[in-house]
């Protein structure tokens, strides 16, 4: 079985929302990192110093390769990031080898199965 990770920067407003969506789609856990800053096209507005961007999450998902593709989407369209400049952005990477998740493999193996 090979995996992907899939790293999605969001809002921290829309993380728990984003994660519900993957775990419907067919992701078995995420693990989310909290307190993330970034800038995007645009530089940050500033307002005597203080910076007036919105807190950003990090959220890692390792996901079974034929529902990666799925589970971007489903990220994205619940997100809103294509409609929302900004509001985030999520991308996968191969994982070339994972450990820790063989009571997984199992359930994933079954759906999986369903979608090939």
């Amino acid at each position: 079985m090979h995996f992907k990770l899939i790293i999605a920067l969001t809002e921290d407003s829309i993380t728990d929302k984003i994660v519900k969506a993957a775990r419907l789609k067919g992701a078995t856990g995420s693990t989310v990192i909290s307190t993330a800053r970034g800038e995007g096209l645009k530089a940050a507005k500033t307002f005597l110093g203080l910076n007036l961007e919105t807190q950003r999450d990090v959220c890692l998902l390792l996901v079974e390769e034929h529902l990666s593709r799925d589970i971007l989407e489903t990220i994205e369209a619940t997100g809103e990031f294509e409609a929302n400049p900004g509001s985030g952005i999520a991308f996968s990477i191969d994982v070339e080898d994972a450990v820790g998740i063989s009571h997984q493999v199992s359930q994933l193996s079954e759906r999986v199965e369903e979608e090939i």
